[in-house]
Formats: C-alpha cells, sequence, structure tokens
C-alpha cells in the first residue's frame, strides 16, 4: 500500500514496497519547471532518499507531460527560474543521493525536462513519450550536464543533431538510439518501473550503492572536465549575451507553436 511521505502540491511522493516515487504535478503547463518546483523537487527526492523504508527512487510527471523544461511564462516575465549564481561545480538538478533513481517518462520530456531525465541511472519510456533540446531555440544553455550526459547516451553526432534542431525524437527513436532503456504500453508504465524497481530492491542494498559509485566514479574519470566546460561556458553566455527575459516572452508562443506541431501526444 503507497504511502505519502512529503507534501507539497506540485511535487508529490509515495513509498509502495520500498519504492519512492516522485511525481511533478503541474499538469496544467506540462510540469514546466517553475522557481517553485526547482526549489521543492530536491527536497523531495532528498526526504526519500533518506527514508530508511525506500530502496529505489522513481521519477515521473503527472500526464499528460513528463517535464516540458522550464515554465517559459516565468522565464519570460520575471526570469526568476533561470539562476547565474548556481555554483559553477553543481553537478546535475538534484542533490547527491545515494540510492538508484530510474525515470518512468510519461510524455515529453523537452530541454530541462530532457535533463532531468538524463540524471536518472536509467529511463523506461512511455509510448506516448517523446524528447527534444530546445536550448539553443529558447535561447538559454544547459547547465545540468545535457552536453556531457546526452553524448554519453546516444553517441555526439545524434545528440548535436537534437541540439541544434531542436526537433522531437519519439519513443522508439528514443530506444533505438539508447536514450531509453525501453518503450511499453503507457497504461503499463508505471507498472514496468515498480516491477524493475522491486528486483533491485531485492538485490543487497549495500552492493547496489556501492554499484552506483563506481559508475559514478568510473564515469567521471572521462567527463569531469566536460562538466567544468559547460559550466564555464554556460557562465560565459549568460555575462556576454545580455539575456532578456522579454526574448523568450517573445519567442514563447513559436516555441510552444513548433513543439505542438513536432509532437502531438
Amino acid at each position: 500500500m503507497a504511502t505519502t511521505k512529503f507534501t507539497n502540491e506540485i511535487v508529490l511522493t509515495s513509498v509502495n514496497d520500498r519504492v519512492g516515487t516522485v511525481t511533478l504535478n503541474r499538469p496544467e503547463v506540462r510540469n514546466a519547471l517553475s522557481s517553485e518546483l526547482l526549489a521543492v523537487l530536491p527536497e523531495a527526492l532528498s526526504s526519500l532518499d533518506e527514508d530508511p523504508e525506500v530502496d529505489v527512487l522513481v521519477l515521473t510527471g503527472a500526464d499528460p507531460a513528463f517535464c516540458a523544461g522550464l515554465d517559459l511564462r516565468e522565464l519570460g516575465g520575471s526570469g526568476g527560474n533561470i539562476n547565474p549564481d548556481r555554483p559553477s561545480k553543481a553537478k546535475g538538478p538534484f542533490p547527491s543521493y545515494t540510492k538508484p533513481l530510474i525515470g518512468a517518462i510519461n510524455g515529453v520530456a523537452v530541454t530541462g525536462g530532457l535533463e532531468l531525465a538524463l540524471a536518472c541511472d536509467f529511463l523506461i519510456a512511455s509510448d506516448r513519450a517523446a524528447f527534444a533540446d530546445t536550448h539553443a531555440r529558447v535561447g538559454v544553455m544547459p547547465g545540468w550536464g545535457l552536453s556531457v550526459l546526452l553524448p554519453q547516451a546516444i553517441g555526439v553526432r545524434r545528440a548535436r543533431e537534437m541540439s541544434l534542431t531542436g526537433n522531437y525524437i519519439d519513443a522508439q527513436t528514443a530506444a533505438a538510439w539508447g536514450l531509453v532503456n525501453r518503450v511499453v504500453p503507457h497504461e503499463l508504465l508505471l507498472e514496468t518501473v515498480q516491477s524493475l524497481a522491486s528486483d533491485i530492491s531485492s538485490n543487497d542494498q549495500e552492493g547496489v550503492q556501492q554499484m552506483l559509485k563506481t559508475y559514478e566514479r568510473t564515469g567521471d574519470t572521462t567527463v569531469a572536465e566536460g562538466w567544468e566546460i559547460e559550466a564555464s561556458m554556460g557562465a560565459d553566455w549568460l555575462e556576454r549575451s545580455d539575456f532578456k527575459p522579454q526574448k523568450v516572452a517573445q519567442r514563447r508562443a513559436e516555441i510552444q507553436t513548433r513543439g505542438r506541431t513536432q509532437n502531438r501526444s
């Protein structure tokens, strides 16, 4: 039986059979990342990571989307959900966590939403999922490791195609390219993820966590500098580009219309 561990209207948590699930809950705006959501999400993940009754973490979104990226309305207004003061050596959107994190991608994962997905240990996608990197189209730079993690997942040429065109790929293409582990019917997504999480939970948990640490350390031996380069390039761009929220506001309708045209889910 699922129980709730962290209470907030825009980020929901529950625990079921030692699996802790975090659900982004702004469905009316396709779970776009507002400054409030960005502040609450790390707290929700930390609360489950620290819970002794939880072995595995799951991140998903309230239908119809996983996450549409930064809230362009806020970005084009106050710009409060882009943080130039973020520590340059910070890695990814989440706090440091010790337990496996599975991404249950139930719909579109765009730009910042794609970065949330990439920060998970592996991904299971609904057949309604789609993926896009529209950083260049919006006029912002990635700051959560996309330029490191996306090439790791799909290869540098495909990553460049996604980032330079801003085009969407569907779930089946994402699986063929190696971005997601598998695609399942939408109605079976959470059931499939729960089953995989239970498989992980059935293992020795000290061994599981040590394996995660090993993967992280071996990955860092080859890409650690890439994280620093991305952070440096993003900070340099923010300083030189004279970023104005008004530019985002002007392009918001165009970006959203193009996204709807390419992705009908």
